[in-house]
């Protein structure tokens, strides 16, 4: 069998900033918010990572929060998992009842990542990380 683990975790936010000094207060985590060329992304740091940006501790992830907006996808958290071939994860998903959502992103410095709908009308991330 093999392994695509679940890699990280994205939530919606109506206020970036409110959202940061939430989860920084109440859980410890540390908070990056990125500038437009990433799309005003907001890294959520659950667990500590080396020079690579990887987990160190095992069976941790971390996350992010993009902006909220009241349409499919944009409402509801959703996981990342991460796949070896993206364009081989996109055909098994389209054949086994799935629908991917728009088109691969090339995110600098991390990977190819699309989304998809699965059979169950979940909204789930795929990504091909970059060092693979």
């Amino acid at each position: 069998m093999k392994s695509s683990p679940v890699v990280h975790f994205e939530m919606p936010a109506k206020d970036r900033k409110r959202t940061s000094e939430f989860y920084s207060k109440v859980f410890g985590w540390t908070m990056q918010q990125m500038g437009s060329e990433m799309g005003n992304y907001l890294i959520a740091q659950t667990t500590d990572t080396d020079q690579q940006g990887m987990v160190q501790t095992k069976g941790a992830i971390n996350g992010g929060f993009f902006d909220f907006k009241d349409e499919d996808g944009f409402r509801v958290p959703h996981v990342v998992i991460s796949v070896e071939d993206i364009a081989k994860s996109i055909e098994d998903v389209k054949s086994s009842g799935g629908q991917i959502s728009g088109e691969i992103m090339d995110i600098p410095g991390v990977g190819k990542y699309i989304s998809f709908k699965d059979s169950e009308d979940n909204i789930v991330g795929m990504l091909q990380p970059a060092q693979m």
